[in-house]
């Protein structure tokens, strides 16, 4: 499909001719005369890339109803579809009189009457932004070029396997394709991801604009490897950072690496369903001065947004007061990497200020799995980018898988050329589902105010919900969530994201359709039929009113980690200090990491979730490893215990 033109201009006749000209040339225009007109385009079609407009337009055709001119009516375009190229094509001679701050892709004056130029830069601008995938193009060139491989991998372009009479079917059902583009470093015309010079780095480039960061780099070991890259990078051996406690578990891991001290952040807790939401702003600020004022030397706070429940922060007000007290921001979008192409999502973190972005472009958009970004924004990022690149290469193979490469770069010209059309589908798409399944008596979408705390709903945190993640409560149906998946999964071959005590989440990617999201009702309805009396029943499985605390950390993670440590019954553990991590799935919230206290209530909520048959990953058969009394009183006597840092 070719992507389209919006010509602005207030004069109809200019228009028309302008039009006429540019339709001429091959562009593929539509006309707008108004900025009203001018906004309903760019919201109701994703094909618009490109803006040429006059200096100023009325607001609509009513006299005297105003005009908005210059720069504020550029940002405008910009809050709604900030991908698109803008240009002017104006009867103003001279530039300095149309300053818009950088705003700007070009400057045409209609006097000139040159249209070929018009043509030859708006073609150039999206070809050069959006409408490629260098590195994707370069690896087909490559496999087409159908070389005799004398170097790794050892398939040698499939044809280790191709006639085997055993494992034929392996190539057959991958393809050629997969095999020939599943080549080796030893290839120079397609860099090195570990190095890049080439065709990697203008693909990361492109990646760089499209997300509006800096410096863009492409991982291919998901975004629990990025997440550990940036923290060995930005945290040495004392430093001490703030994080979520609902944070991923690759966090964790990378505060054990780092050798830092930890700062842990209680999320608040939806104790109805067993949720874990965001920060509350007011815990946040309050941790950060109180870390300061002990003087302790904190690097960095790295939050994730959105959570895997679709709840997102007040990411910009959150970045803005880190960056007063001189704290650098991570923000974990593993869920949220489509936040960039749709102004109901907006901002996204790049957009909101903060200094690093890790993405799992496998999650939300069209990569293969473990196709991961890290976004950069950081203004001083030089200063520490050797080191940034020694920790890249210490969690990178250096045998990287080149087919993962490509669809990073495919993904990021997907979004680049169709992800606010396919973003606006998704969320109409996601609109009906909630709505269907709302119709059912037994099951029912929960909204914002079903998901946050109390703590949550005064509106100072300006928590918000990301439309596209639909949580599903089941309590009515008399089943359990884990039921209701296998009856899912198991009657009518659907596969969903996650289930708690009594939700089920689903995704709306951009994969969605309407046959989809019919089947899924209907599997919903014809459950909801076998359900009988059950509703008039306790729930089986259903968590009441859970309510947890977090205890002390007493040493550091990376001090505790290396402890030999004693598996002890989990009953036994209270009282003494872990030196794993304990994670239940669901919700997915580490309730032991390496330092920390188990208590009483700990060892409760464990065992609770044990008995609801939850995922306890770091119990094994019912045991707990913790510090031995000697490794406690060694790490006392070398002064690593680390006093009055409780979870905030």
């Amino acid at each position: 499909m070719k992507y389209k033109i919006l010509l602005l201009d207030p004069n109809p006749v200019s228009l028309d001719i302008s039009s006429r000209e540019l339709g001429q040339r091959g562009l593929n225009i539509v006309g707008a005369t108004t900025f009203d007109e001018a906004c309903s385009h760019l919201r109701e079609d994703g094909a618009i890339h490109v803006v040429l407009t006059e200096w100023e337009l009325p607001f609509n055709t009513e006299a005297g109803s105003g005009r908005l001119e210059g720069s504020e009516m550029i940002r405008a375009f910009l809050k709604l579809r900030y991908e698109v190229n803008i240009f002017l094509l104006t009867d103003e001679k001279y530039a300095p009189n149309v300053t818009t701050g950088g705003l700007l892709n070009g400057y045409f004056y209609k006097g000139d009457r040159d249209w070929d130029d018009v043509v030859r830069k708006v073609r150039n601008e999206v070809t050069n932004s959006k409408n490629r995938a260098p590195f994707f193009e370069k690896l087909v060139e490559y496999a087409n070029k159908a070389k005799d491989s004398w170097h790794t991998p050892g398939h040698a372009s499939g044809f280790s396997i191709k006639s085997s009479p055993w494992v034929k079917d392996y190539y057959d059902f991958f393809g050629p394709n997969l095999f020939r583009s599943d080549v080796s470093v030893s290839v120079p015309m397609l860099d090195s991801l570990l190095h890049p010079t080439g065709i990697i780095k203008e693909a990361e480039e492109l990646a760089a604009r499209a997300f509006s960061a800096r410096y863009t780099f492409f991982s291919t070991n998901g975004t629990s490897t990025s997440n550990k890259i940036l923290l060995q990078t930005l945290l040495k051996p004392g430093d001490a950072i703030l994080l979520d406690r609902n944070c991923h578990k690759s966090v964790h891991h990378g505060v054990v690496l780092a050798g830092a001290e930890p700062i842990y952040l209680m999320p608040s807790v939806n104790n109805v369903y067993g949720i874990f939401g965001p920060v509350p702003k007011k815990r946040i600020f309050e941790a950060m001065d109180g870390a300061l004022a002990a003087r302790k030397p904190v690097k960095a706070l790295i939050l994730t947004n959105c959570t895997y429940d679709g709840l997102t922060y007040d990411i910009a007000h959150i970045v803005q007061e880190a960056h007063q007290r001189g704290i650098k921001v991570i923000v974990d979008e593993a869920w949220y990497g489509y936040a960039r192409f749709h102004p109901e999502f907006y901002p996204c973190a790049m957009e909101a200020g903060a200094d690093y972005a890790t993405q799992s472009t496998h999650k939300t958009m069209s990569a293969f799995s473990q196709a991961s970004m890290i976004h950069v924004n950081d203004p001083d990022f030089e200063k520490i980018q050797d080191f940034f690149w020694e920790n890249f290469n210490m969690h990178t193979s250096t045998s990287p898988q080149y087919p993962m490469i490509a669809s990073l770069d495919a993904a990021r010209k997907q979004m680049a050329m169709e992800g606010y059309g396919l973003l606006a589908r998704t969320l109409e798409l996601a609109r009906s589902l909630r709505e269907a399944i709302n119709s059912l008596e037994k099951f029912r979408v929960l909204d914002l105010d079903d998901l946050i705390s109390d703590e949550l709903r005064n509106g100072i945190d300006k928590v918000r919900l990301d439309p596209t993640k639909l949580t599903i409560d089941v309590t009515k149906s008399g089943l359990s969530s884990r039921e209701v998946e296998r009856l899912l999964l198991g009657k009518h071959n659907i596969q969903i994201e996650k289930s708690t005590f009594n939700t089920l989440t689903v995704l709306i990617t951009i994969g969605a359709t309407y046959s989809k999201l019919n089947r899924l009702y209907l599997a919903l309805a014809n459950i909801e039929s076998l359900c009988g009396n059950l509703a008039d029943q306790p729930a089986n499985g259903v968590l009441k009113d859970f309510r947890l605390s977090l205890s002390p950390i007493r040493f550091k993670p990376r001090y505790a980690f290396y402890c030999d440590g004693e598996p002890v019954p989990l009953r036994a553990g209270a009282g003494r200090v872990s030196t794993g991590m304990v994670t239940p799935y669901p919700p997915g919230i580490p309730l032991l990491v390496p330092g920390q206290v188990i208590t009483e209530e700990i060892v409760a909520a464990l065992q609770m979730y044990r008995d609801h048959h939850v995922e306890i990953h770091g119990l094994n058969e019912g045991l707990v490893k913790v510090m031995t009394v000697e490794e406690e009183a060694s790490l006392v006597r070398r002064g690593f215990e680390i006093k009055d840092n409780r979870t905030g």
